[in-house]
C-alpha cells in the first residue's frame, strides 16, 4: 500500500481530534479548505510541490519524428483543476508545440491516454469534449481536420492502443463505473444490505469504419494490462476474476482469440505480474514478475513465456535491480526499464542467449506515465520519449536516441530546487547492502547542527530514486526550514533485486526498521544532524512504520502517521485489497494471527513515549480510518501527546490541493514544535 466511518466538518473539510497528557484543551475543527498562496519566489517550497507542471503521459510516433504528451492543468491556487491538455511536436524541428483538442476554440477538458496509429499519421486520445466527465474516443488524423468521435460509452474508458493492422483500437471499458479504477482513489461509501457488487473493466474492440464498441472478454473477469499480438486478432493480458482493486495480486497472464472471444490461462504466477508485451513475430509474450505491493508499482524479474504456453523462463535472475518495464524491438531484443540502487537504468536483453547490455544508467526519474521507470519507445527501439527529472532539475518532456534526447518542453524552467544537495548514502547492515538519499537543507552551513525528519517509504514493494517531488511528498517542505530529510530504502524496497525485495517476508518491522536505523547511524557519522532532534514520517505502509518505530524506540522526538496501519489483525477485514497480504504474510489472519501481531505496533503500544500526528482520509480503502482511529485511541488513553486529523472526502491518495497544503502545514508545525 503505498499509498471506513464518515466523519465530517461543516464547511471545513477536516476534523480534527486531539489528546495528550492530562490538562491539554482539545482542539477545535480547522477552518480548512483556505486558498494556497502563490509562491513569490521560484524556490518556495509551494512552488515546487504544487505549481511544477506535471506531465501524465508521453507516446512517441512510431517512425520516431512526433511526440505527444498531457499536461495537467493547475489554477492560481495550485489545484489540479481535473482537465487536461494534450500537445504534439515534431521535436527534431524544434518545432512549437501544437495542442490537439477534440474541443473548439479556447475550451480546456479532460483529455488524455494517447495511442499513435501504426503508419502514424493518426492519434487516438480520450476526452470529455462532448459531455462532462464521460470520456470518448477520438480519433485525429494529422496534417489538418478534426478530432472524430468513435464512441457513445456510458461508463469509464482507458489505455487505446491500435491493432498492428490499423483498423480498430482496443480500449479497457468499464460500464456504469461510479468512481476512477484503482485503489488509491476515494472508495464510494456504502449504506444497507452490503453485497460483493463488482465494475468489472472489460477489454473492449472499437471498430473503426463502423465505430461499435464491443466487449472482447467475459463480464466476470477484470482485465488490468493487455497487448496485441502482430495478427490483429488475438492479444496478451492479465485478468483475474471478481474485485478488480483487490484481486490484482492474483491476476494471470492470459491470450484472448478477439473472433471467438476465448481466452486462455497461460500463466498462473506465484506472485504478481505485469506489463505484457508480445514479440514482434508473436511467439512470446514478455513480462514483469515480482513481489508487488501496489497495482502499478511494479517491480521484478523478466520473464518470457511461448504465446501457446509453457514454462516462463527468469532473463533476469539474481539480477540485482527491479524490472519496471519491458518492451520489444523489431529485432527481437527486449528494452528493459529498471530501478538500481535508486537510479533510473536502461538495459537491453536478449532473449535467446540470456545477454544483457545496458544502455544508460543516471540517478534520476524516466518514466511515460507509470509509478516507476519507463518510455515510450518506437518499435525498432532507436528512439524513446519520456518526462526526465531528478531531486535538482523538475520534470520537462525529453525525445530522442536512448541517451542522447534533445528537451522538449520548459514549462519548469523557473522552478528551482526548494531544498539543498541530495545525497546517496550506502550502508550496511546484518550482511545487506543498503541505500537510500539524504536531502540537505536548503542554505546549509557547515557549521551547524540540523534536525532531520526521516521518511519511511509505502509499500513496501517501491524504491525512493532521485525524482521531482509531487504536492504529496510533503516532507519536501521541510528542508526549506532547516531540517534534513532521509530517505532510506530497506529491505522490501524496489532497487536491489527480487531476493532484496522479498527479504522483509513474514518479517514486517524487524529487519527492515533495523535496517532504517542503521541508515540513521550511518547519517549521523557523515553529516551535521542533531541525533536528539530526529522524527519520523511515512504514508501508507510508511505510516505503518511510523507507528511501528514510536513503539519500538524513543529516539525520535515527533513522529507524523499518514494512513498508517495499528493493528494488522483489524486491518486484515477492514481493507478493500486483502490479497496484498498473502504473500507478506504467508497466510491469512485467520490461519496465523500470531505472525499479525508479531508485527502490529498496537502490540507494543504501551512502549510509546513520542508525541504523534496522525492524518487519514476518511473514505480510505488501502490502509482504512479505523487504523488511525486504533492508534489515536491507544495514545490518548495513554496520556501520549496525539493529535488525529480526518479529511473529509479522501481517499489513499489525497487530491484536493487544500488538504495536501493542510497536510504540508501541520506536520511542518508538528515537527517545528517538537524538534526546534
Amino acid at each position: 500500500m503505498s499509498c471506513v466511518p464518515k466523519v465530517l466538518a461543516a464547511c471545513a473539510g477536516v476534523l480534527v481530534c486531539a489528546g495528550a497528557a492530562l490538562g491539554q484543551k482539545p482542539a477545535t475543527p480547522d477552518a480548512g479548505a483556505r486558498p494556497i498562496t502563490p509562491p513569490k519566489t521560484a524556490e518556495d517550497p509551494l512552488r515546487c510541490l504544487f505549481f511544477a507542471q506535471a506531465y501524465e503521459q508521453v507516446a512517441i510516433s512510431p517512425d520516431g519524428r512526433k511526440v505527444a504528451w498531457v499536461e495537467t492543468q493547475i489554477d492560481k491556487n495550485g489545484e489540479r483543476t481535473g482537465k487536461r491538455d494534450i500537445y504534439l511536436a515534431e521535436y527534431e524541428k524544434s518545432q512549437k508545440p501544437m495542442r490537439i483538442t477534440a474541443g473548439t476554440g479556447t475550451a480546456h477538458f479532460n483529455e488524455r491516454d494517447l495511442a499513435w496509429s501504426p503508419d502514424s499519421q493518426q492519434l487516438a486520445f480520450l476526452s470529455d469534449a462532448a459531455k462532462k466527465g464521460q470520456l470518448e474516443l477520438y480519433v485525429m488524423k494529422l496534417g489538418g481536420g478534426t478530432a472524430r468521435q468513435v464512441t457513445t460509452a456510458k461508463g469509464l474508458l482507458a489505455t487505446p492502443k491500435w491493432s498492428p493492422d490499423g483498423r480498430s483500437v482496443a480500449v479497457l471499458h468499464t460500464e456504469d463505473a461510479t468512481r476512477e479504477a484503482g485503489p488509491l482513489v476515494r472508495e464510494t461509501p456504502e449504506t444497507g444490505v452490503i453485497k460483493d457488487v463488482f465494475f468489472e473493466q472489460r477489454l473492449a474492440i472499437v471498430d473503426l469504419a463502423g465505430g461499435a464498441l464491443r466487449d472482447a472478454t467475459p463480464a466476470d473477469m477484470y482485465v488490468y494490462e493487455y497487448d496485441w499480438a502482430p495478427d490483429s486478432n488475438s492479444l496478451a493480458l492479465t485478468a483475474a476474476k471478481g474485485n478488480g482493486d483487490n484481486n490484482w495480486y492474483i491476476a494471470q497472464l492470459y491470450a484472448l482469440a478477439v473472433s471467438s472471444a476465448e481466452m486462455r490461462s497461460l500463466y498462473a504466477p506465484k506472485l504478481q505480474i505485469a506489463r505484457p508485451a508480445v514479440s514482434p513475430d508473436g511467439q512470446s509474450i514478455a513480462f514483469i514478475a515480482g513481489l508487488m505491493s501496489d497495482e502499478d508499482s511494479v517491480g521484478g524479474d523478466v520473464y518470457v513465456i511461448p504465446r501457446e504456453g509453457g514454462p516462463a523462463r527468469n532473463l533476469t535472475p539474481e539480477r540485482k535491480a527491479s524490472a519496471s518495464f519491458v518492451a520489444w524491438t523489431t529485432a527481437g531484443k527486449i528494452i528493459d526499464m529498471e530501478n538500481i540502487d535508486g537510479e533510473s537504468s536502461i538495459a537491453r536483453i536478449d532473449p535467446v542467449s540470456g545477454q544483457i547490455e545496458s544502455l544508460y544508467r543516471a540517478p534520476e526519474l524516466l518514466t511515460a506515465g507509470f509509478w516507476s521507470t519507463s518510455l515510450a519507445l518506437t518499435p525498432a527501439g532507436t528512439r524513446s520519449a519520456m518526462v526526465r527529472s531528478s531531486f535538482r532539475k523538475p520534470p520537462e518532456v525529453w525525445a530522442g536516441p536512448i541517451g542522447k534526447w534533445n528537451q522538449v518542453t520548459y514549462k519548469n524552467a523557473g522552478v528551482k530546487p526548494a531544498w539543498g544537495e541530495a545525497k546517496s548514502l550506502d550502508w550496511e547492515n546484518e550482511g545487506l547492502a543498503v541505500e537510500g538519499w539524504l536531502i540537505y537543507p536548503k542554505d546549509f552551513d557547515a557549521s551547524r547542527r540540523y534536525p532531520m525528519v526521516v521518511v519511511a517509504h509505502g509499500g513496501p514493494g517501491a524504491g525512493v530514486q532521485s525524482s521531482w517531488p509531487e504536492a504529496h511528498d510533503f516532507y519536501m517542505a521541510l528542508p526549506a526550514k532547516g531540517y534534513f530529510v532521509f530517505r532510506p530504502n530497506p529491505r522490501g524496497s524496489f532497487g536491489k533485486g527480487e531476493a532484496f525485495t522479498q527479504a522483509n517476508v513474514r518479517d514486517f518491522g524487524y529487519g527492515d526498521w533495523h535496517d532504517i536505523l542503521a541508515g540513521v547511524d550511518e547519517v549521523l557519522r557523515t553529516a551535521p544532524v542533531d541525533p536528539k532532534r530526529l522524527g519520523l514520517t511515512g504514508w501508507s505502509y510508511g505510516g505503518y512504520m511510523t507507528m511501528w518505530g514510536v513503539t519500538q524506540t524513543d529516539r525520535f522526538r515527533a513522529a507524523v502517521a499518514g494512513a498508517g496501519i495499528a493493528n494488522w489483525s483489524s486491518y486484515y477485514g477492514e481493507n478493500q485489497i486483502d490479497q496484498w497480504m498473502i504473500p507478506f504474510f504467508g497466510k491469512s489472519v485467520y490461519d496465523d494471527p500470531a505472525i499479525y501481531a508479531r508485527s502490529a505496533p498496537l502490540t507494543f503500544i504501551k512502549n510509546v513515549k513520542t508525541p504523534t500526528l496522525i492524518l487519514v482520509g476518511d473514505s480510505d480503502g488501502e490502509c482504512p480510518t479505523p487504523q488511525s482511529y486504533e492508534f489515536w485511541h491507544a495514545l490518548k488513553t495513554l496520556g501520549v501527546e496525539t493529535e488525529l486529523v480526518v479529511y473529509d472526502h479522501e481517499g489513499h491518495r489525497f487530491v484536493k490541493p487544500q488538504h495536501v497544503h493542510d497536510v504540508i502545514d501541520r506536520a511542518s508545525a508538528w515537527f517545528d514544535t517538537h524538534l526546534k
